[in-house]
């Protein structure tokens, strides 16, 4: 069909902007990139917009790699996501699959207290004496256990299991199937898109977590990076990377250096969203066409 002048004009209007947008929002992790690769003394000159790294010059990054800390901090975050994780899809799926049955007795009241959840919280005092109690202080269990579900996700999750045919599921159990067959060798490969996006939801918020290990961890060994990256930034703690720099150059390298985290922190995130991008729009539009 032949587009008129007028859906023409329309179209690259909306193109325009779209590519104006995109450009907005990618600027500022350009600036943080170009910022982290750039020469301190000629970065901390350089006034205005950046396009380009100031002087070409990598210490920044060998500065942040050469700290132990960085390094101990991306081993505890990469255990914490890879087990946190887990234990969120496992919860999570045998919660969902649960409520997603229609002969489960209560279901309505059950559900009303779980999403009653996501209004009201004990907050952070009675949570800090339930980890203590629980022997789970200064452990990875306090970050990991008391967040092992999700409501909204849960609630999300076990929408796409209502859409699963109960057909299968009765074939299957006339075959002496058990509920956990039904579940992990059905449900779920049937529900990879929501899955999919669970797994992303899940490990991001893990990844970028600080708070809980900033109020129940103690050993600096177990610190998670992001944590680490909050002493960079905010407590400005860059002197132990500076080893052999000038006094006069230590505030220049310590901004590139902050700069230089900031991208070693983020970009195993960003690299893993275009492997799950297919699945990410069906898996977030589940809980919004179907009740």
């Amino acid at each position: 069909m032949k587009l008129s002048a007028g859906e023409r004009a329309f179209g690259y209007v909306n193109t325009l902007l779209m590519i104006g947008l995109c450009l907005v929002t990618l600027y500022p992790f350009l600036y943080v990139l170009f910022a982290s690769l750039s020469n301190a003394t000629n970065f901390l000159q350089h006034r205005g917009l950046l396009f380009m790294p100031v002087g070409f010059d990598l210490g920044a990054y060998k500065a942040v790699f050469d700290n132990p800390m960085i390094t101990q901090g991306y081993q505890n975050t990469l255990l914490y996501v890879v087990l946190g994780t887990a234990i969120n899809l496992v919860m999570t799926a045998i919660g969902a699959y649960v409520l997603s049955r229609p002969k489960l007795y209560f279901k309505n009241i059950i559900m009303f207290f779980i999403v009653v959840t996501m209004v009201f919280h004990g907050g952070l005092i009675p949570t800090y004496l339930l980890v203590n109690d629980l022997g789970m202080m200064n452990t990875m269990w306090a970050l990991l256990i008391p967040g092992a579900i999700n409501t909204f996700n849960m609630i999300i999750m076990r929408t796409a299991f209502q859409g699963v045919p109960v057909s299968l599921e009765e074939s299957a159990k006339m075959d002496g199937a058990s509920d956990w067959t039904v579940l992990f060798r059905i449900i779920i490969p049937l529900s990879m898109p929501v899955i999919a996006v669970m797994i992303l939801w899940y490990a991001v918020g893990h990844w970028n977590s600080y708070f809980s290990a900033l109020v129940y961890l103690r050993n600096r060994e177990d610190y998670p990076l992001q944590l680490v990256l909050r002493e960079i930034l905010i407590a400005n703690n860059t002197d132990s990377m500076m080893t052999g720099a000038a006094s006069d150059d230590k505030y220049a390298i310590g901004e590139t250096i902050k700069y230089a985290t900031i991208i070693v922190s983020t970009l195993p995130i960003i690299c893993l969203y275009p492997f799950l991008q297919k699945y990410f729009v069906k898996g977030v539009m589940i809980g919004a066409i179907k009740e």
